[in-house]
């Protein structure tokens, strides 16, 4: 049953971490590009912008691929992880706890995802597992 619950989280996590993926490096489903995301970083004081915007898009699409595919799954939910506690401290953490606000309850919900999963490990329906 465990192995099950691991590929759920697996599987959502990194579909959700895809999807943003894709919005912030590639402007998919009305986001905002690559060029958008270096702006909203230059505004929150992000220097050099691009390099972290760069570098923000792509952990969040390739980890997220991870993922769901189950490959290198510790090392992917540690920088997703890192990825979003900054992204709490810096943009959700001022704004209270509720979501509705704007605050840090979803973040707090996918970094305690991002831990179980760096503890956990991608389970035995990873790809790692196939080979």
């Amino acid at each position: 049953m465990g192995d099950s619950a691991i590929l759920i989280l697996r599987l959502g996590l990194g579909t959700i971490f895809t999807g943003h993926g894709l919005q912030k490096a590639f402007g998919m489903f009305n986001g905002p590009g690559i060029a958008g995301f270096t702006q909203m970083l230059t505004g929150m004081g992000f220097a050099p912008a691009a390099f972290w915007a760069y570098l923000a898009a792509y952990v969040e699409l390739i980890s997220g691929i991870f993922l769901i595919l189950g490959i290198f799954t510790r090392t992917a939910s540690t920088l997703l992880f890192i990825l979003i506690v900054v992204a709490a401290l810096k943009v959700h953490l001022s704004k209270g706890f509720f979501l509705s606000s704007g605050g840090f309850e979803y973040t707090l919900l996918i970094a305690c995802v991002c831990a179980a999963l760096a503890i956990l490990g991608g389970g035995k329906f990873s790809l790692v597992k196939k080979f």
